[in-house]
Protein backbone atom coordinates (compact mmCIF):
# COMPACT_ATOMS: atom_id res chain seq x y z
CA UNK A 1 0.00 0.00 0.00
CA UNK A 2 1.10 3.13 -0.64
CA UNK A 3 2.48 5.62 2.48
CA UNK A 4 0.32 8.13 3.15
CA UNK A 5 0.54 11.43 5.49
CA UNK A 6 4.26 11.52 5.41
CA UNK A 7 5.69 13.25 8.41
CA UNK A 8 7.52 16.63 6.53
CA UNK A 9 11.19 16.67 7.22
CA UNK A 10 12.50 19.59 9.61
CA UNK A 11 15.02 21.87 9.03
CA UNK A 12 16.05 23.31 13.10
CA UNK A 13 18.80 26.25 13.18
CA UNK A 14 21.02 24.36 15.84
CA UNK A 15 22.12 28.13 17.37
CA UNK A 16 18.37 29.23 17.79
CA UNK A 17 16.92 25.74 17.76
CA UNK A 18 14.08 27.55 15.70
CA UNK A 19 12.30 25.87 12.37
CA UNK A 20 14.06 27.08 9.70
CA UNK A 21 11.68 25.47 6.99
CA UNK A 22 9.72 22.13 6.50
CA UNK A 23 10.25 19.66 3.75
CA UNK A 24 7.25 17.57 2.47
CA UNK A 25 9.00 13.73 1.26
CA UNK A 26 8.57 12.51 -1.68
CA UNK A 27 5.65 10.51 -2.52
CA UNK A 28 6.04 6.58 -4.08
CA UNK A 29 4.81 7.85 -7.55
CA UNK A 30 7.05 11.36 -6.98
CA UNK A 31 10.20 8.89 -6.35
CA UNK A 32 9.13 6.15 -9.39
CA UNK A 33 9.48 9.30 -11.60
CA UNK A 34 12.92 10.84 -10.69
CA UNK A 35 14.42 7.03 -10.78
CA UNK A 36 12.75 6.70 -14.72
CA UNK A 37 14.40 10.40 -15.38
CA UNK A 38 17.16 9.08 -13.58
CA UNK A 39 17.72 6.20 -15.87
CA UNK A 40 17.28 8.23 -19.34
CA UNK A 41 19.69 10.76 -18.26
CA UNK A 42 22.10 8.17 -17.15
CA UNK A 43 22.15 6.69 -20.68
CA UNK A 44 22.18 9.78 -22.22
CA UNK A 45 24.98 11.12 -20.22
CA UNK A 46 27.11 7.79 -20.98
CA UNK A 47 26.51 8.08 -24.38
CA UNK A 48 28.91 11.94 -24.16
CA UNK A 49 32.34 11.62 -24.34
CA UNK A 50 34.75 13.19 -21.37
CA UNK A 51 35.21 16.63 -23.55
CA UNK A 52 31.38 17.27 -23.14
CA UNK A 53 31.31 15.86 -19.59
CA UNK A 54 34.43 17.94 -18.55
CA UNK A 55 32.72 21.32 -19.76
CA UNK A 56 29.94 20.65 -17.28
CA UNK A 57 32.02 20.26 -14.41
CA UNK A 58 34.44 23.38 -15.18
CA UNK A 59 31.62 24.91 -15.36
CA UNK A 60 29.91 23.28 -11.80
CA UNK A 61 33.26 24.49 -10.31
CA UNK A 62 33.06 28.14 -11.30
CA UNK A 63 29.08 28.30 -9.96
CA UNK A 64 30.39 26.90 -6.62
CA UNK A 65 32.42 29.79 -6.34
CA UNK A 66 29.56 32.06 -7.19
CA UNK A 67 27.19 30.91 -5.12
CA UNK A 68 29.92 30.23 -2.00
CA UNK A 69 28.27 33.02 0.44
CA UNK A 70 25.26 32.18 0.43
CA UNK A 71 26.42 28.40 0.45
CA UNK A 72 28.00 29.12 3.90
CA UNK A 73 25.21 31.05 5.19
CA UNK A 74 23.07 27.41 4.35
CA UNK A 75 25.41 25.51 6.32
CA UNK A 76 25.75 27.69 9.42
CA UNK A 77 21.57 27.62 9.54
CA UNK A 78 21.10 24.00 8.99
CA UNK A 79 24.12 22.72 10.47
CA UNK A 80 25.58 24.96 12.42
CA UNK A 81 28.97 25.50 11.05
CA UNK A 82 31.25 28.65 11.58
CA UNK A 83 30.71 30.10 8.24
CA UNK A 84 34.42 30.85 7.17
CA UNK A 85 34.46 26.56 7.36
CA UNK A 86 31.10 26.67 5.13
CA UNK A 87 32.92 29.03 2.43
CA UNK A 88 36.24 27.05 2.57
CA UNK A 89 34.18 24.05 2.40
CA UNK A 90 33.19 24.96 -1.00
CA UNK A 91 36.09 26.28 -2.34
CA UNK A 92 37.57 22.79 -1.97
CA UNK A 93 33.94 21.31 -4.34
CA UNK A 94 35.27 23.66 -6.58
CA UNK A 95 38.48 22.25 -6.50
CA UNK A 96 37.51 18.48 -7.22
CA UNK A 97 35.48 19.29 -9.79
CA UNK A 98 38.40 21.07 -11.53
CA UNK A 99 40.39 18.20 -10.65
CA UNK A 100 38.26 15.50 -12.35
CA UNK A 101 37.30 17.48 -14.80
CA UNK A 102 40.51 17.01 -15.78
CA UNK A 103 41.62 13.93 -14.47
CA UNK A 104 38.90 11.50 -15.56
CA UNK A 105 39.49 10.46 -18.68
CA UNK A 106 43.26 9.23 -17.50
CA UNK A 107 42.35 7.48 -14.71
CA UNK A 108 39.72 5.70 -16.69
CA UNK A 109 41.91 4.54 -20.08
CA UNK A 110 41.83 1.13 -20.72
CA UNK A 111 44.58 -0.83 -19.25
CA UNK A 112 46.77 -2.92 -22.14
CA UNK A 113 48.31 -5.96 -20.21
CA UNK A 114 50.63 -7.80 -21.84
CA UNK A 115 49.88 -12.03 -22.60
CA UNK A 116 50.23 -14.19 -25.20
CA UNK A 117 47.08 -13.37 -26.61
CA UNK A 118 46.96 -10.52 -29.17
CA UNK A 119 45.03 -7.91 -27.52
CA UNK A 120 44.16 -8.50 -23.65
CA UNK A 121 43.14 -5.21 -21.81
CA UNK A 122 41.07 -3.96 -18.90
CA UNK A 123 38.18 -1.20 -19.68
CA UNK A 124 36.25 0.68 -16.97
CA UNK A 125 32.28 1.16 -17.74
CA UNK A 126 29.85 3.11 -15.82
CA UNK A 127 27.94 1.13 -13.23
CA UNK A 128 24.63 2.65 -14.03
CA UNK A 129 22.88 4.84 -11.16
CA UNK A 130 24.45 5.24 -7.72
CA UNK A 131 22.32 5.92 -4.48
CA UNK A 132 24.54 8.41 -2.29
CA UNK A 133 23.17 8.82 1.37
CA UNK A 134 24.74 11.45 2.99
CA UNK A 135 25.29 13.20 6.31
CA UNK A 136 24.57 16.40 7.50
CA UNK A 137 28.23 17.17 8.83
CA UNK A 138 30.13 18.44 5.42
CA UNK A 139 26.53 18.45 3.62
CA UNK A 140 28.35 20.12 0.45
CA UNK A 141 31.70 18.26 0.31
CA UNK A 142 30.58 14.94 0.92
CA UNK A 143 27.64 15.19 -1.90
CA UNK A 144 30.42 16.21 -4.24
CA UNK A 145 33.24 13.78 -2.99
CA UNK A 146 31.08 11.03 -4.31
CA UNK A 147 29.20 12.69 -7.51
CA UNK A 148 31.43 14.26 -9.14
CA UNK A 149 33.71 11.06 -9.73
CA UNK A 150 30.66 9.12 -10.44
CA UNK A 151 28.94 11.48 -12.78
CA UNK A 152 32.70 12.32 -14.84
CA UNK A 153 32.76 7.83 -15.04
CA UNK A 154 29.41 8.19 -16.87
CA UNK A 155 26.95 7.45 -14.04
CA UNK A 156 23.78 9.27 -12.68
CA UNK A 157 23.46 10.02 -8.83
CA UNK A 158 20.21 10.04 -7.06
CA UNK A 159 21.15 12.08 -3.52
CA UNK A 160 19.45 11.22 -0.07
CA UNK A 161 20.71 14.03 2.15
CA UNK A 162 20.37 13.92 6.10
CA UNK A 163 16.73 15.53 6.94
CA UNK A 164 17.92 17.85 8.47
CA UNK A 165 19.78 19.36 5.61
CA UNK A 166 17.26 19.70 2.89
CA UNK A 167 18.10 23.07 1.94
CA UNK A 168 21.72 22.17 0.97
CA UNK A 169 20.69 19.64 -1.03
CA UNK A 170 17.98 21.47 -2.92
CA UNK A 171 20.96 24.10 -3.67
CA UNK A 172 23.48 21.26 -5.02
CA UNK A 173 20.52 19.87 -7.54
CA UNK A 174 20.04 23.02 -8.78
CA UNK A 175 23.66 23.98 -9.21
CA UNK A 176 24.18 20.73 -11.25
CA UNK A 177 21.31 21.52 -13.32
CA UNK A 178 22.13 25.13 -14.18
CA UNK A 179 25.93 23.53 -15.12
CA UNK A 180 24.45 22.10 -18.21
CA UNK A 181 24.15 18.10 -16.66
CA UNK A 182 21.27 16.83 -18.52
CA UNK A 183 17.97 16.59 -16.52
CA UNK A 184 17.58 14.04 -14.03
CA UNK A 185 21.10 12.66 -13.79
CA UNK A 186 21.75 14.29 -10.30
CA UNK A 187 18.33 14.00 -8.32
CA UNK A 188 18.10 15.13 -4.98
CA UNK A 189 14.46 12.76 -3.11
CA UNK A 190 13.19 13.62 0.31
CA UNK A 191 12.58 11.20 2.13
CA UNK A 192 13.10 9.57 5.99
CA UNK A 193 15.41 7.35 7.07
CA UNK A 194 13.32 4.69 7.67
CA UNK A 195 12.14 4.40 3.33
CA UNK A 196 16.20 4.27 2.21
CA UNK A 197 15.32 0.34 2.29
CA UNK A 198 13.11 0.92 -0.69
CA UNK A 199 15.79 2.93 -2.78
CA UNK A 200 18.54 0.14 -1.94
CA UNK A 201 16.05 -2.55 -3.59
CA UNK A 202 14.93 -0.28 -6.34
CA UNK A 203 16.06 -2.23 -9.71
CA UNK A 204 16.91 1.31 -11.30
CA UNK A 205 19.45 2.03 -8.43
CA UNK A 206 22.75 -0.54 -9.17
CA UNK A 207 25.03 0.66 -6.41
CA UNK A 208 24.97 2.59 -3.31
CA UNK A 209 27.85 5.01 -1.36
CA UNK A 210 27.03 5.46 2.24
CA UNK A 211 28.78 7.95 4.66
CA UNK A 212 27.61 8.21 8.31
CA UNK A 213 27.66 6.18 11.55
CA UNK A 214 29.40 2.75 11.60
CA UNK A 215 26.12 1.31 13.45
CA UNK A 216 23.81 2.82 10.31
CA UNK A 217 27.00 1.43 7.94
CA UNK A 218 26.22 -1.85 8.99
CA UNK A 219 22.40 -1.79 7.92
CA UNK A 220 22.92 -0.26 4.69
CA UNK A 221 25.57 -2.85 3.73
CA UNK A 222 23.72 -5.67 4.46
CA UNK A 223 20.88 -4.62 2.92
CA UNK A 224 23.02 -3.96 -0.32
CA UNK A 225 24.56 -7.38 -0.10
CA UNK A 226 20.74 -8.33 -0.25
CA UNK A 227 20.57 -7.24 -3.34
CA UNK A 228 23.92 -7.94 -4.96
CA UNK A 229 24.58 -4.19 -4.88
CA UNK A 230 28.06 -3.15 -4.61
CA UNK A 231 28.64 -0.13 -2.17
CA UNK A 232 31.43 1.97 -0.69
CA UNK A 233 30.85 2.58 2.74
CA UNK A 234 33.06 5.76 5.04
CA UNK A 235 31.85 5.15 8.42
CA UNK A 236 32.88 6.61 11.76
CA UNK A 237 36.03 7.07 13.09
CA UNK A 238 38.55 6.99 16.58
CA UNK A 239 41.83 8.96 15.01
CA UNK A 240 44.83 8.23 17.18
CA UNK A 241 47.33 11.50 16.92
CA UNK A 242 50.80 10.12 18.03
CA UNK A 243 53.33 12.39 19.38
CA UNK A 244 56.40 11.31 20.03
CA UNK A 245 59.22 12.90 21.97
CA UNK A 246 61.19 14.61 19.49
CA UNK A 247 58.05 16.16 17.50
CA UNK A 248 57.93 19.96 17.55
CA UNK A 249 55.78 20.29 20.18
CA UNK A 250 53.91 23.74 18.93
CA UNK A 251 53.29 22.98 15.61
CA UNK A 252 52.12 19.11 17.09
CA UNK A 253 49.97 20.68 19.73
CA UNK A 254 48.41 23.35 17.15
CA UNK A 255 47.53 20.61 14.14
CA UNK A 256 45.76 18.48 17.12
CA UNK A 257 43.98 21.48 17.99
CA UNK A 258 42.87 22.44 14.65
CA UNK A 259 42.11 19.13 13.20
CA UNK A 260 40.07 18.57 16.56
CA UNK A 261 38.04 21.15 16.46
CA UNK A 262 37.27 21.74 12.81
CA UNK A 263 33.77 21.79 12.22
CA UNK A 264 33.31 21.79 15.95
CA UNK A 265 34.91 18.28 16.42
CA UNK A 266 32.03 16.76 14.38
CA UNK A 267 34.28 15.13 11.69
CA UNK A 268 35.06 11.49 11.34
CA UNK A 269 39.05 12.32 10.94
CA UNK A 270 39.37 14.34 13.68
CA UNK A 271 42.20 14.00 15.91
CA UNK A 272 39.98 12.18 18.89
CA UNK A 273 42.53 9.90 20.37
CA UNK A 274 46.18 12.14 21.26
CA UNK A 275 48.77 9.52 22.39
CA UNK A 276 51.64 11.37 23.76
CA UNK A 277 55.34 10.32 25.15
CA UNK A 278 55.61 10.45 29.07
CA UNK A 279 59.16 12.73 28.27
CA UNK A 280 57.10 15.23 26.50
CA UNK A 281 53.54 15.03 27.98
CA UNK A 282 54.11 18.19 30.03
CA UNK A 283 54.87 20.43 27.20
CA UNK A 284 52.93 19.28 24.82
CA UNK A 285 49.34 19.61 27.83
CA UNK A 286 50.51 22.88 28.25
CA UNK A 287 51.04 24.10 24.89
CA UNK A 288 47.77 22.06 24.12
CA UNK A 289 45.94 24.00 26.17
CA UNK A 290 46.89 27.19 25.40
CA UNK A 291 45.59 26.82 21.64
CA UNK A 292 42.34 25.17 22.99
CA UNK A 293 41.83 28.23 24.90
CA UNK A 294 41.92 30.54 21.93
CA UNK A 295 38.35 28.42 20.61
CA UNK A 296 35.23 30.68 21.50
CA UNK A 297 31.88 30.22 20.93
CA UNK A 298 30.61 31.64 18.01
CA UNK A 299 27.12 32.28 16.24
CA UNK A 300 27.64 30.45 13.55
CA UNK A 301 26.35 33.63 10.67
CA UNK A 302 29.02 35.65 11.92
CA UNK A 303 31.37 35.98 8.76
CA UNK A 304 34.22 37.29 11.33
CA UNK A 305 38.07 36.52 9.94
CA UNK A 306 39.30 37.42 13.80
CA UNK A 307 40.32 34.09 16.18
CA UNK A 308 39.06 30.50 16.51
CA UNK A 309 35.64 29.48 16.76
CA UNK A 310 33.60 26.63 17.46
CA UNK A 311 29.54 26.81 16.62
CA UNK A 312 26.90 24.89 17.96
CA UNK A 313 26.27 21.17 17.62
CA UNK A 314 23.83 19.88 14.75
CA UNK A 315 21.31 19.07 17.20
CA UNK A 316 20.47 19.50 20.80
CA UNK A 317 20.65 15.02 21.12
CA UNK A 318 23.65 14.87 19.96
CA UNK A 319 25.17 17.59 22.78
CA UNK A 320 23.44 16.09 25.25
CA UNK A 321 25.19 12.33 24.38
CA UNK A 322 28.72 14.22 24.35
CA UNK A 323 28.22 15.25 27.71
CA UNK A 324 27.29 12.00 28.83
CA UNK A 325 30.05 10.32 27.35
CA UNK A 326 32.22 13.04 29.02
CA UNK A 327 30.53 12.53 32.41
CA UNK A 328 30.86 9.00 32.01
CA UNK A 329 34.47 9.64 31.12
CA UNK A 330 35.13 11.57 34.05
CA UNK A 331 33.02 9.31 36.71
CA UNK A 332 35.87 6.77 35.45
CA UNK A 333 38.53 8.69 36.20
CA UNK A 334 39.41 11.07 33.10
CA UNK A 335 40.67 14.15 34.53
CA UNK A 336 38.73 17.67 32.79
CA UNK A 337 41.67 20.00 31.93
CA UNK A 338 39.44 22.72 30.19
CA UNK A 339 35.26 22.91 29.61
CA UNK A 340 33.17 19.89 30.07
CA UNK A 341 30.00 21.76 31.36
CA UNK A 342 26.95 22.43 29.09
CA UNK A 343 27.21 26.10 29.00
CA UNK A 344 23.49 28.41 29.62
CA UNK A 345 23.24 29.14 26.37
CA UNK A 346 20.08 28.66 24.12
CA UNK A 347 21.12 26.64 21.39
CA UNK A 348 22.95 22.83 20.94
CA UNK A 349 26.22 24.61 22.64
CA UNK A 350 29.15 22.57 23.69
CA UNK A 351 32.05 23.88 25.04
CA UNK A 352 35.85 23.13 23.87
CA UNK A 353 36.66 20.38 26.32
CA UNK A 354 40.40 18.99 27.19
CA UNK A 355 40.22 15.15 28.88
CA UNK A 356 43.52 13.91 30.32
CA UNK A 357 44.04 10.73 32.10
CA UNK A 358 42.46 8.99 29.67
CA UNK A 359 42.92 5.21 29.14
CA UNK A 360 40.82 1.97 27.44
CA UNK A 361 37.49 1.29 29.13
CA UNK A 362 36.48 5.13 29.40
CA UNK A 363 33.94 6.51 26.81
CA UNK A 364 36.47 8.92 25.81
CA UNK A 365 38.76 6.31 24.52
CA UNK A 366 36.60 3.27 23.50
CA UNK A 367 33.94 5.29 21.39
CA UNK A 368 34.22 8.27 19.27
CA UNK A 369 32.83 11.52 20.67
CA UNK A 370 32.01 13.12 18.13
CA UNK A 371 31.89 17.10 19.06
CA UNK A 372 34.45 19.34 21.03
CA UNK A 373 36.23 16.97 23.22
CA UNK A 374 39.78 15.94 22.81
CA UNK A 375 41.06 12.91 24.71
CA UNK A 376 44.78 12.93 25.96
CA UNK A 377 46.60 9.75 26.45
CA UNK A 378 50.05 8.82 28.09
CA UNK A 379 52.00 6.34 26.64
CA UNK A 380 55.38 5.18 28.29
CA UNK A 381 56.86 4.40 25.18
CA UNK A 382 57.19 4.19 21.02
CA UNK A 383 55.73 0.36 21.48
CA UNK A 384 52.86 1.48 23.67
CA UNK A 385 52.08 4.42 21.65
CA UNK A 386 51.44 2.05 18.82
CA UNK A 387 49.33 -0.28 20.65
CA UNK A 388 46.99 1.85 22.50
CA UNK A 389 46.52 3.84 18.94
CA UNK A 390 45.43 0.11 17.61
CA UNK A 391 43.05 -0.33 20.28
CA UNK A 392 39.96 0.37 18.79
CA UNK A 393 37.63 -1.09 16.28
CA UNK A 394 38.01 1.66 14.09
CA UNK A 395 40.72 2.82 11.39
CA UNK A 396 39.78 5.16 9.36
CA UNK A 397 43.24 8.35 9.59
CA UNK A 398 45.97 8.29 12.39
CA UNK A 399 48.68 10.88 12.67
CA UNK A 400 52.49 10.59 13.42
CA UNK A 401 54.23 13.87 14.98
CA UNK A 402 58.36 13.27 14.57
CA UNK A 403 61.20 14.06 13.55
CA UNK A 404 62.91 10.67 13.05
CA UNK A 405 63.04 9.50 9.65
CA UNK A 406 63.05 5.69 10.90
CA UNK A 407 59.86 6.62 13.04
CA UNK A 408 58.62 8.11 9.75
CA UNK A 409 59.56 4.98 7.57
CA UNK A 410 58.65 2.66 9.73
CA UNK A 411 55.59 3.61 12.02
CA UNK A 412 52.75 4.24 9.26
CA UNK A 413 52.66 0.22 8.84
CA UNK A 414 52.14 -0.57 12.21
CA UNK A 415 49.35 1.75 12.73
CA UNK A 416 45.47 0.27 11.47
CA UNK A 417 44.55 3.32 9.75
CA UNK A 418 43.71 3.98 5.79
CA UNK A 419 45.04 7.43 6.24
CA UNK A 420 47.87 8.65 7.88
CA UNK A 421 49.60 12.26 8.09
CA UNK A 422 52.98 13.13 9.03
CA UNK A 423 53.68 15.93 11.12
CA UNK A 424 49.96 17.51 9.65
CA UNK A 425 46.19 16.70 10.65
CA UNK A 426 44.54 14.28 8.56
CA UNK A 427 42.83 15.56 5.68
CA UNK A 428 40.85 14.71 2.26
CA UNK A 429 42.14 15.27 -0.95
CA UNK A 430 41.07 14.68 -4.45
CA UNK A 431 43.99 13.35 -5.96
CA UNK A 432 44.17 10.69 -3.24
CA UNK A 433 42.33 7.59 -2.64
CA UNK A 434 40.64 7.97 1.04
CA UNK A 435 38.70 5.26 3.01
CA UNK A 436 39.19 3.30 6.10
CA UNK A 437 39.76 -0.42 7.87
CA UNK A 438 37.81 -2.19 9.90
CA UNK A 439 34.65 -0.27 11.62
CA UNK A 440 35.32 2.41 9.33
CA UNK A 441 33.88 0.98 6.48
CA UNK A 442 35.27 -0.32 3.34
CA UNK A 443 35.80 1.01 -0.31
CA UNK A 444 37.37 4.31 -1.90
CA UNK A 445 36.71 7.24 -2.54
CA UNK A 446 38.73 9.81 -4.53
CA UNK A 447 41.67 9.65 -6.75
CA UNK A 448 42.60 7.05 -9.24
CA UNK A 449 40.76 3.80 -6.99
CA UNK A 450 37.70 6.31 -6.15
CA UNK A 451 36.20 6.97 -9.34
CA UNK A 452 37.15 3.48 -10.28
CA UNK A 453 35.22 2.84 -7.82
CA UNK A 454 31.86 3.33 -9.68
CA UNK A 455 32.97 1.51 -12.50
CA UNK A 456 32.69 -1.74 -14.06
CA UNK A 457 35.35 -3.36 -14.33
CA UNK A 458 35.97 -5.69 -17.81
CA UNK A 459 38.41 -7.84 -18.93
CA UNK A 460 38.68 -8.20 -23.11
CA UNK A 461 41.28 -10.54 -24.53
CA UNK A 462 41.63 -11.39 -28.18
CA UNK A 463 43.66 -14.36 -29.78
Amino acid sequence: MPITNLPTLKSINPATLECIKEYPQHSGQEIEERLLKLGIAQKEWQAINFSQRKVCMLKLASDLEQIEQDAAETMANEMGKPWRQGAREISKCAWLCRWFANSAETYLTMDSISTEYQRSYVQFEPIGNVLAIMPWNFPFWQVFRCAVPALMAGNGVMLKHAPSTQGCAEIIEQLFLDAGFPEGLFVHTKVENNRVKALIAHPAVNMITFTGSTEVGRIVAKQAAEYLKPSVLELGGSDPYLVFDDAVVKNAAEKCAQSRWLNTGQSCIAAKRIIVLDAIFDKFMSQFLTFARQYSLTNPSSSSTEGSFVGPMARIDLRDQLAKQVDDSIDLGAHCELGGQIPEAKGAYYPVTVLSNVSPGMPAFDQELFGPVAAIIRAKDDHQAIALANTTTYGLGAAIFTESASRIADYPTLLQAGNIAINDMVKSDPRLPFGGYNDSGWGKELGLQGIRAFTRTQTVVQP
